[in-house]
């Protein structure tokens, strides 16, 4: 029965990655110009800090409001990598109308490869199962990586005891993450990027449980996992997976943690990716084609960014608002807006495109303070 999914990942290659904008851009300065700033003049200058802020909201700005989505062109892998970024803002078209792109999903909307089914029992008193979601790993279309969805949606807001749709029944975000904890002797891959990133959000950064093969698992054991794979042999340069750990650090740390053990490794592997990041960044401030690997650029910008976005997320979540001021990382930020501008009036895959704005949701929100998004009634 695998093979009918090859014909999918085909389909959705060809017909659900793309985010266009719904409104299309001109095609000549506003579109493709740097700006007429001094610092596209000089790329050596360094932008001021009112400069580099219009940037940002105008990327955002323009990427939430002019790249719509509609559940009848774009599936699951697009709409819910949007949530990532803009969270419970974040609007798809579906139907005749505008809805929250989350309460649709959870709430039981239709789209392609949004595919949530009942799990194992999670309550034996009252016979309340979990809540799965099915692996559709290359189709571009469903879930990708293990815990990829809740991955992602836990960092929206998500209450535990809000309502989420399987096969017809009602269940709560609570039964999905008691199946993601049932579930991790299951992940074939090992994989546990957006494992780490579900769980921390609603447990603290020791927990233990005991899982579907009857022993007791860890957050730090997850952790430990994590931190065992080589960086540029993972998804995406490793770019998710040391998103996840910076963001499971960052949480450690917040709720009154130390670097001590697992978590002093963890800080370490950090870190470095860090370095090797600056030190892969191009001469003119953007960062490399090839994630964390040397220096390098891309004829295809769509493709360039894909992996400065993805850098990016991670420099974003991973430092604090004095590291995010460092001069090598303005000029980061300004080249990825630059790149947001380039690609105004062509399609961008989405995921590249999402990752690239929540780098920039954190990095606006870190550096100047969070704002509201979507259009002011």
């Amino acid at each position: 029965m695998r093979y009918p999914w090859l014909l999918v990942s085909l389909f959705a290659t060809f017909f659900f990655v793309g985010c266009g904008p719904s409104t299309p851009a001109t095609s000549g300065p506003t579109s493709t110009s740097t700006g007429g700033t001094d610092t596209a003049k000089d790329p050596g200058k360094l932008p001021d800090d009112a400069e580099l802020l219009k940037q940002l909201d105008d990327a955002l700005d323009f990427t939430l409001e002019k790249r719509r989505l509609d559940v009848k062109d774009q599936a699951a892998w697009q709409i819910i990598h949007g949530a990532l970024a803009y969270k419970r803002k974040f609007l798809v078209r579906a139907g005749d109308k505008d809805v929250p792109a989350v309460e649709y999903a959870l709430g039981g909307g239709q789209m392609k490869g949004w595919h949530l089914v009942e799990g194992d029992v999670v309550d034996d008193k009252t016979g309340r199962r979990g809540v799965r979601a099915l692996l559709e790993g290359g189709t571009k279309a469903g879930q990708g990586h293990y815990d990829q969805w809740m991955g992602y949606l836990s960092d929206t807001g998500l209450k535990l005891d809000e309502k989420v749709m399987a096969e017809g029944r009602e269940h709560t975000v609570a039964d999905y993450i008691r199946q993601i904890e049932l579930d991790v002797p299951r992940n074939m891959d090992r994989e546990y990027s957006w494992t780490i990133m579900a769980l921390t959000a609603y447990h603290p950064t020791d927990y233990k449980w005991t899982a579907s093969d009857g022993k007791e698992w860890s957050l730090p054991q997850l952790v430990e996992t994590e931190l065992s794979y080589n960086v540029d042999e993972s998804p995406c340069g490793g770019t998710h997976r040391m998103y996840g750990l910076a963001l499971a650090r960052n949480r450690h740390l917040a709720a009154g943690g130390k670097l001590e053990g697992v978590w002093q490794k963890c800080e370490e592997k950090i870190e470095k990716q860090i370095e090797r990041a600056k030190a892969s960044q191009n001469a003119d401030g953007s960062l490399s084609a090839v994630y964390f690997q040397r220096p390098a650029t891309a004829p295809e910008i769509t493709v360039w960014m894909a992996s400065s976005g993805h850098v990016f997320e991670f420099l974003a979540e991973a430092q604090s608002k004095e590291q995010l001021e460092e001069p090598w990382m303005k000029r980061a930020a300004w080249k990825l807006c630059e790149q947001f501008r380039k690609t105004k009036a062509v399609d961008v895959e989405c995921a590249s495109l999402f990752h690239a704005t929540h780098g920039l949701v954190l990095y606006r929100e870190k550096v100047f303070g969070p704002r509201e998004y979507g259009k002011k009634s």
